[in-house]
């Protein structure tokens, strides 16, 4: 699988929703369109939260990768 280059990284190990949804987007609130961020996650369910919520946001989630046990990374691409 082709690495994913992300143009900034968010750590929110420690965080449960809706808290990790909400920092995500305030950061991707600040990117520009096309670049990419890796969130990086503990809480399980906020592995299917984020990336959801992204959606409903209209950002393209390019991958939810298993880095770990109990870590995941998170890929989102900023569309608009």
């Amino acid at each position: 699988m082709e690495e994913i280059k992300a143009d900034r990284e968010l750590d929110l190990r420690g965080e449960v929703c809706p808290f990790t949804f909400v920092k995500s987007k305030l950061i991707i609130e600040q990117m520009n369109v096309g670049e990419v961020l890796k969130v990086i996650l503990d809480y399980y369910p906020s592995v299917e939260n984020v990336p959801k919520s992204m959606k409903d946001e209209y950002q393209e989630v390019l991958a939810v990768k298993q880095i770990g046990e109990n870590l995941w990374e998170v890929y989102i691409r900023k569309a608009r």
